[in-house]
């Protein structure tokens, strides 16, 4: 069993499990978790297979280095869209069937008359 062989095996079961764990999984930061280790799973494939040869490959490398960016800010705006959904639905959970704000005015919490 070769070196890259053998990166090609782990990166494809941390995929796997990975990819089990988000679609088995309800909870969003959970989810967004293993979204990224299935990344990283990609990850280790791609430079497996960008060491397959006796010169590396470096579009694969430049593409995997690329990709680590972009999970980061993928994984903040999901942090943030998490966020709020939860607020949203927290504060949807907190109405109790009056109509009334904070400050005792009635009306539209969004600020509508």
């Amino acid at each position: 069993m070769t070196v890259t062989l053998w990166y090609l095996l782990v990166g494809s079961a941390i995929a796997v499990a990975a990819c089990a764990r988000m679609l088995l999984s309800r909870d969003p930061v959970g989810r967004l978790i293993a979204m990224n280790v299935v990344g990283a799973g990609a990850f280790l494939i791609m430079l497996a297979l960008a060491a397959r040869s006796e010169q590396f490959d470096p579009v694969l490398a430049a593409l995997v280095i690329t990709g680590l960016v972009i999970t980061v800010a993928f994984t903040g705006l999901g942090a943030v869209l998490i966020r709020r959904i939860e607020g949203a639905e927290a504060a949807d959970g907190d109405d109790d069937g009056d109509d009334t704000g904070d400050d005792g005015r009635s009306g539209d919490r969004a600020g509508g008359e």
